[in-house]
């Protein structure tokens, strides 16, 4: 039987049922730049082929931080670049400042993109009196006006949870990937420093097509750590340990000197998404005989740790910032970034 379809009502439109949405038109947007990383501003700025308008960024004598907008945000989108790296909370409070100045001129929507995202190591009191910070940090960006944040390789995932604004965390393991793809050895073995990176190195695992093997990891201290065991086979292999951030270097040390009571060949490259690399790291690196440091550019490599050795290759992630922000203001997809 043939179904009667009302007619549409004078001033309204007749809409198929189940035909595609179309999405709203693009919202004019402004690119903003903190002060943390003014190289990796100046790559995705030439990837994206938009401009960054100018912005103040200073800090007072007494360690104040002043941001100001030197050009109108009114009713634009504006995407702010600032890894909170070190100084973490210098550049925490510099990239809510701008958001907050753009919320205070009429910015339209506020999108952070921080490629590095500090204090994500503190997710969890661990039964002791402790502050949660990666909970407080995002509601610090929250209340400051952020609507949304990307981020890459964010030391904990679970941080998604602790904010009521849509995140992303984007992946750098396929550019890594293929940096460390023409460097390693047939038999090479990825090695996950600790039991929470077994994820990580089986994903390295699976676009290299290299076997996995786990460190067991127990921390004396925020400064030292002891590996009591080896999971897999690493005898006679070279190894890539992998990480999503490197800091003291300690961990990676332990984990070589395990790794060599285990059998495995003398020198090892070290993989990371963030080179944190506090002042001695890259000399306790040297000495326990890594060969080869493969890290991106979402924290800036200082004049030391460029010229030291082991050697610092350098992995831009500007495309995928920028593939990342054109695919979210055209309401595309980001799910392959992840």
């Amino acid at each position: 039987m043939a179904t009667a379809t009302a007619p549409a009502q004078a001033g309204q439109s007749s809409v198929e049922i189940g035909a595609a949405r179309t999405p709203p038109p693009p919202m004019p947007t402004i690119f903003l730049s903190g002060s943390a990383n003014p190289n990796l501003r100046d790559a995705v700025e030439l990837a994206l082929g938009s401009r960054f308008i100018a912005s103040t960024c200073e800090m007072f004598p007494d360690g104040e931080v002043l941001a100001r907008l030197d050009e109108s945000v009114r009713g634009f989108e504006v995407v702010v670049l600032q890894p909170t790296s070190p100084p973490v909370n210098d550049h925490l409070m510099e990239l809510l400042a701008i958001v907050d100045a753009c919320r205070r001129a009429a910015a339209t929507r506020i999108v952070a993109v921080v490629p590095y995202f500090g204090y994500a190591r503190s997710d969890r009191r661990d039964g002791r009196r402790t502050a949660i910070m990666g909970r407080l940090v995002a509601d610090l960006m929250e209340r400051a006006g952020i609507d949304h944040v990307i981020t890459i390789d964010v030391h904990t995932p679970a941080l998604e949870g602790f904010f009521r604004v849509p995140m992303d965390n984007l992946t750098a393991v396929p550019l890594l990937a293929d940096a460390l793809r023409p460097r390693v050895l047939p038999n090479a073995v990825i090695v996950a420093p600790d039991v929470g990176a077994t994820r990580l190195a089986n994903r390295y695992a699976m676009l290299l097509g290299l076997p996995v093997a786990v460190c067991q990891k127990q921390r004396v201290s925020g400064t030292e750590v002891s590996v009591k065991r080896i999971i897999g086979d690493v005898s006679g292999r070279p190894c890539v340990i992998i990480d999503d951030m490197i800091s003291t270097g300690g961990t990676v040390v332990e984990c070589l000197r395990a790794l060599r009571e285990a059998g495995a060949s003398a020198n090892a490259i070290v993989t990371a998404t963030h080179a944190v690399l506090v002042p001695g790291a890259m000399g306790k690196l040297s000495a326990a005989g890594v060969e080869e440091l493969i890290v991106t550019d979402s924290i800036p490599l200082t004049p030391e740790t460029e010229s030291s050795t082991p050697r610092a290759t350098v992995v831009s992630v500007a495309p995928l910032i920028a593939t990342a922000i054109r695919r979210l203001l055209s309401g595309g997809s980001l799910r392959e970034l992840y």
